[in-house]
């Protein structure tokens, strides 16, 4: 089992997500039934991640649970991202596949101010836009604690990233939800861009404008047919 903090490095996400610092959408949030065991999280170390600090550090570890390896991701009013830059064609694999679990949602909070843009979960995708690093677009996939499902708003950083509610509230909390989204029309809806491909994704829990802690953990992350 292995924490991880380290400097990020120049690359595309870590333009795009200082920027972010600190989507109207599909009436539904893509969830799939648990019937099937967990998948573990992709890697057994994070060697192949970076973070990237907004206001001090968040915590993501290796740990295991009833003997599955995943991501554990926990903040005490601090912001970081991990996230791994991959270049990913979309052209056969449209659809992003993870599961997520939190401890609890985010009380007296207004996630569409920068005041309250906290989140117990959250998912990001980037694809680049152009040849400079910050030209960047990010759909930013989260477990919204009083958003409803379906419901989307622009980031109060950036109007580069969409925000996507595809879970919330405290009704699944401490369950394994299987998410999936297609990233290919997603990006269409919220951007009106067509995309073949993305260049990274991150994964994030943060509390940092709102004071807030919150634990959170992530289990497979894939890429599918539709």
């Amino acid at each position: 089992m292995s924490s991880y903090s380290r400097p990020a490095r120049a690359g595309i996400l870590p333009c795009l997500l200082s920027a972010i610092f600190a989507l109207n959408s599909p009436a539904v949030g893509n969830e799939e039934a648990q019937n099937e065991p967990l998948k573990p999280f992709n890697d057994s170390t994070l060697e192949r991640w970076k973070e990237k600090s907004f206001s001090g550090n968040s915590r993501y570890e290796i740990v295991e649970i009833d003997g599955t390896r995943v991501l554990k991701a926990s903040t005490e009013g601090a912001a970081s991202i991990l996230y791994r830059e991959q270049t990913i064609s979309l052209i056969t694999e449209p659809v992003i596949r993870w599961s997520w679990k939190i401890e609890k949602v985010y009380e007296d909070i207004d996630e569409s101010s920068r005041g309250g843009d906290d989140f117990p979960a959250r998912l990001y995708v980037v694809v680049q836009t152009g040849m400079l690093p910050w030209q960047t677009l990010a759909l930013n996939y989260v477990w919204s604690s009083n958003q409803d499902v379906g419901e989307s708003w622009p980031n109060p950083f950036t109007q580069k990233a969409m925000m996507v509610a595809v879970q919330s509230g405290n009704s699944k909390a401490g369950q394994w939800v299987t998410q999936s989204r297609n990233i290919v029309e997603d990006f269409e809806t919220h951007f009106g861009v067509k995309i073949d491909k993305i260049n990274g994704y991150a994964v994030m829990v943060d509390g940092d404008n709102s004071n807030k802690d919150g634990t959170a953990w992530y289990a497979d992350i894939s890429f599918n047919p539709k």
